[in-house]
């Protein structure tokens, strides 16, 4: 299980994928894709901040309560996005994994897509 933001960004550059970078978008670390928010720690929570549909959140939410939750702060964003975050301890690899590789496909321009994936 993946502990706090130094495990899950050492985590996340392990999956050695293009066009990531490190930023600090008010004043805390956070890694983009293609410019965009991809992977960060929560601000108010010792919890990662992953993105998600509403269905999702809402499913994650009801069936792992203990281990998916949604900080008041967040829950404005879903005009924008919406968000779910993961308490420390509880985040699986392989749930994070996958999470965080739809996520960069998300992020990613299509005809860079395109190109890699006829690779």
């Amino acid at each position: 299980m993946i502990q706090n933001w130094a495990e899950l960004k050492a985590f996340a550059l392990g999956m050695d994928l293009p066009e990531i970078t490190l930023a600090t978008p008010w004043g805390h670390e956070a890694l983009k894709a293609f410019g965009k928010m991809w992977c960060y720690w929560s601000y108010y929570e010792d919890a990662a901040v992953f993105k998600a549909s509403r269905d999702e959140r809402e499913m994650l939410m009801a069936a792992e309560p203990a281990t998916f939750f949604l900080h008041p702060h967040y829950a404005p964003h879903n005009l924008v996005l919406v968000l779910v975050l993961v308490r420390a301890g509880r985040i699986d690899p392989g749930w994070a994994r996958a999470r965080l590789l739809q996520q960069w496909r998300d992020a990613a321009p299509k005809r860079f897509l395109k190109g890699r994936d006829a690779r």
